[in-house]
């Protein structure tokens, strides 16, 4: 089951990335917690948002500050119930129209195939280190 969780991910991430969000919600538990990093970028704190509307407000948030969010991961680990990914962020500024790019990473609990915890981290230590799985 854990490469199914890892497809599953990647489903969600591309969904995201190409601004479908029922598509990304699809494969989120409705219990989702997620622990955004990505706050941090727009003057925020780390915030986490629940379930699907939080999850909404959270993608909200962003494309107020950005006209573009994506992220390209370059690294999965299977964590069995979870999943580790790693890789960078892009994003441009909506008023400003600067383009950025800086690490990220997700650590992620599944339960009934679905998504539960997301856990953003803006580093590739911290994930690594928080799942237990050597760098």
């Amino acid at each position: 089951m854990s490469q199914e969780n890892v497809e599953a991910f990647k489903r969600g991430l591309e969904a995201g990335n190409r601004g479908d969000i029922d598509g990304l919600l699809d494969e989120l538990h409705p219990e989702i917690e997620w622990h955004s990093a990505m706050h941090v970028l727009i003057g925020g704190q780390e915030t986490v948002f629940r379930g699907h509307a939080g999850v909404r407000r959270m993608i909200g948030d962003l494309y107020e500050t950005f006209a573009e969010v994506r992220f390209e991961m370059s690294e999965f680990r299977d964590l069995g119930d979870g999943v580790v990914a790693i890789g960078r962020q892009h994003t441009r500024g909506k008023a400003s129209g600067v383009e950025s790019e800086a690490p990220i990473a997700f650590v992620t609990e599944i339960r009934d195939g679905k998504t539960i915890s997301v856990r953003a981290y803006r580093d590739r230590e911290g994930p690594l280190a928080a799942a237990g799985v050597p760098g």
